[in-house]
C-alpha cells in the first residue's frame, strides 16, 4: 500500500464497494451502486476542467453503462450566457458544495480512489 494511504477508507473501499468484486467490470458496478445509494441528488458543485472552474448543478450519475471502461461520470446542468446545458463529465472534476455528509464522504473517496493511482 503507498505511503499516503488511509486506512479507514481503504477498510471502507475493500468493504462497502469492492467486496466479491473479480474484475474491473464488477468493481465499476460496486461503485456505481455505492455512489448511487450514498450520494443525495442533485447537488451543487465546482467543476474544475484544466484552467477554468465554474458551479454547476449535478443531477445524476450517468446511465451505468457509461460507467464501466472509464471514471465514473455525472450528468450536470450550467449555464452558459443564460443558456443552461446537461452533459455529462468525470466525477474526479466535481468538487461538491456544502454536501450532506454521505455525499461529501461518498464523492471523497472516489476523488481519493482516483488520486492513489488506482483503475477501474
Amino acid at each position: 500500500m503507498p505511503e499516503d494511504t488511509d486506512r479507514d477508507r481503504e477498510e471502507r473501499l475493500s468493504m462497502e464497494i469492492l467486496v466479491d468484486c473479480y474484475d474491473e467490470i464488477e468493481q465499476a458496478m460496486g461503485w456505481y451502486d455505492y455512489l448511487q445509494n450514498r450520494v443525495t441528488f442533485p447537488f451543487k458543485a465546482h467543476w474544475s476542467t484544466g484552467s477554468s472552474t465554474r458551479a454547476v448543478d449535478v443531477l445524476r450519475l450517468a446511465h451505468e453503462d457509461d460507467c464501466t471502461k472509464t471514471m465514473m461520470v455525472v450528468e450536470i446542468r450550467y449555464w452558459d450566457d443564460q443558456v443552461s446545458d446537461e452533459i455529462m463529465v468525470p466525477l474526479a472534476e466535481l468538487h461538491p458544495i456544502n454536501p450532506d455528509p454521505d455525499t461529501a464522504e461518498a464523492i471523497a473517496d472516489w476523488h481519493y480512489w482516483i488520486k492513489i493511482g488506482y483503475k477501474l
